[in-house]
């Protein structure tokens, strides 16, 4: 990196902590630092809302999914407009007419206190979790691209969140999103008219799809129903469609975005717009990983991209062994590009196939030789597709713009999630489990405390997290995990009002312990674990609660 990319890095950061605490200082009851005073307009809710979503994992992670295995990963959004409707006319008007100040509250008010404080809780382990490889997920990578140190990479994301996230509460993190989402966009839109310029000359925009096609990287749709495919239309529909209930209607980091509205009505067009622009805006992401691949088509590309991982094995006795599968892959690669530079006639898509399906089986050659010389060096490289692209290819002073895009997520993320956890722990935990009442400043003060701890507590899980397969896959499957379960207690809430709070606690806990137990066992893929446990959650509430009926008669 030059001075220059320093300078637009730095000064991008600073001036998102500076502005977001000058603009939201002074915050002095727990309306205006919790709800940030409900005087959110749509757009900045839907704004808030999209940036909450959008972490630095889907700026690193997406586009190196479609660079692997192509625009597929779409169809896990295909249940978001659905469930943005079903909130808008379900979820949103109840939260407002009890002025709640978390989703939380609601559940105690329909069941009890300890089905309410369960709900915090699962939410709290889930959130925090996520809250740490949302610091973890740039920092591990931006730390092996650029050789900065990982642990105070992570210490720097998470404390620039905290300052002006304690400083001015949801106010501030609305605040700076919307100054983050522009960053974040122009940088997108930047990376990708450069990938289209630096094809070559007679490549097209409409020859390079057909490139892309011609790998198999535009198959958007599978309406197949084989389970060991984790995105096809029914999983992204079903699936997709609990999950993003869940996420956005239970899930506080979400849900106090939208509590920060005018009103009902300019918190429903906040989600309705956050509904038609998230599938194209991720659409648009995974299709600038595809023309990264078509990019690496004309231009040499690695046979790994982890760099640290192609430094161990360089560095190894198994270095002439990784030498010669790198040229094997050089001389495929030369070979696609003579194919591709000519005419795409059937018999070069299917020389094109077999030779991607040749490089497919060295890059599997040559993590296996990574991992037998270092079994800790991470051999995935999904993650360092993109940043590799960026240092490598991008000019001075736009290298620092697209990082600060990358950290910008980071931070948007981390801030939501930080403001979420506090508000939760102080309103559903501290606050309604302590007989002493205070006034609202104590408050505040015990929200900003807990906001602190929460930031502290996602720096610690950052400095110990690993990489997992592919960052934006774990933080769903985490989210899996919980959410379904969740969602049902909210569902049993709304639709089934004979069901009380002693069978809806109790298969909570039994649901809870199956869903682990399934994802454990690896015998479903994780989008349905959404759909299993809201339906699982919601039957044994149901069969509990007729059981104890039935023995309450026969007394």
């Amino acid at each position: 990196m030059e001075i220059v990319d320093w300078i637009v890095l730095a000064g991008t950061l600073l001036f998102i902590v500076i502005y977001g605490s000058y603009k939201t200082r002074g915050s002095k009851n727990v309306q205006e630092f919790i709800k940030g005073g409900s005087e959110s307009n749509w757009w900045t809710i839907g704004l808030s809302v999209m940036a909450t979503q959008a972490s630095a994992i889907t700026f690193l992670s997406t586009p190196g999914q479609a660079f692997n295995d192509g625009m597929g990963f779409v169809q896990f959004y295909f249940g978001l407009p659905l469930a943005m409707v079903i909130i808008c006319l379900v979820f949103i008007p109840i939260y407002h007419r009890l002025k709640v100040y978390t989703a939380y509250e609601f559940l105690e008010d329909r069941f009890d206190l300890k089905t309410r404080s369960l709900a915090a809780i699962l939410f709290l382990i889930q959130r925090g979790l996520a809250a740490g490889i949302t610091i973890f997920a740039p920092a591990i990578v931006l730390s092996a691209v650029l050789g900065w140190d990982l642990i105070p990479l992570n210490i720097a994301i998470g404390v620039l969140v905290i300052i002006y996230t304690v400083s001015g509460g949801t106010k501030a993190v609305s605040v700076t999103q919307k100054q983050q989402m522009a960053i974040i966009f122009s940088g997108m839109f930047i990376a990708f008219y450069l990938i289209l310029d630096y094809l070559p000359e007679n490549i097209t925009f409409t020859k390079a799809l057909e490139i892309a096609g011609a790998s198999g990287k535009m198959d958007v749709l599978d309406f197949s129903f084989d389970l060991n495919n984790r995105y096809t239309v029914w999983t992204g529909i079903l699936g997709g469609t609990f999950l993003m209930l869940s996420y956005f209607g239970t899930d506080q980091s979400q849900v106090q975005r939208y509590l920060s509205g005018k009103s009902v009505r300019e918190s429903q067009l906040g989600l309705i717009f956050n509904g038609l622009l998230k599938i194209p805006m991720q659409f648009f992401i995974l299709l600038v990983g595809v023309f990264v691949f078509v990019f690496y088509q004309f231009n040499s590309a690695p046979l790994n991209f982890n760099p640290k991982a192609t430094e161990v094995i360089v560095n190894s006795e198994n270095s002439a062994l990784y030498a010669e599968l790198e040229g094997q892959h050089q001389e495929i690669e030369n070979k696609k590009k003579t194919l591709l530079l000519e005419e795409l006639s059937t018999n070069n898509i299917q020389e094109i196939k077999k030779l991607n399906t040749r490089d497919r089986a060295l890059k599997e050659e040559a993590k296996e030789l990574i991992s037998k010389t270092d079994k800790n060096v991470e051999t995935n490289d999904k993650d360092y597709v993109f940043i590799h692209f960026i240092l490598n290819n991008l000019p001075r002073g736009l290298i620092g713009l697209l990082l600060a895009v990358i950290l910008s997520a980071a931070m948007s993320s981390t801030a939501s999630e930080l403001n979420a956890l506090a508000s939760t722990t102080t309103m559903d935990l501290f606050k309604r489990n302590t007989s002493k009442e205070y006034d609202d400043a104590y408050y505040v003060k015990v929200t900003k405390w807990f906001t602190l701890a929460w930031g502290v507590l996602a720096i610690l899980v950052a400095c110990v997290a690993n990489l997992f397969d592919n960052l934006i896959q774990l933080v769903n499957i985490i989210g899996s995990i919980f959410y379904g379960n969740v969602l049902g207690i909210f569902l049993l809430a709304f639709f089934v009002k004979s069901v009380k709070g002693n069978a809806v606690f109790y298969a909570a806990i039994f649901t809870q312990i199956i869903i682990i137990a399934v994802w454990f066992l690896d015998l479903l893929p994780y989008l349905w674990l959404n759909l299993l446990g809201c339906m699982l959650v919601m039957l044994l509430a149901i069969l509990l609660e007729k059981f104890n009926k039935k023995n309450l008669s026969l007394n």
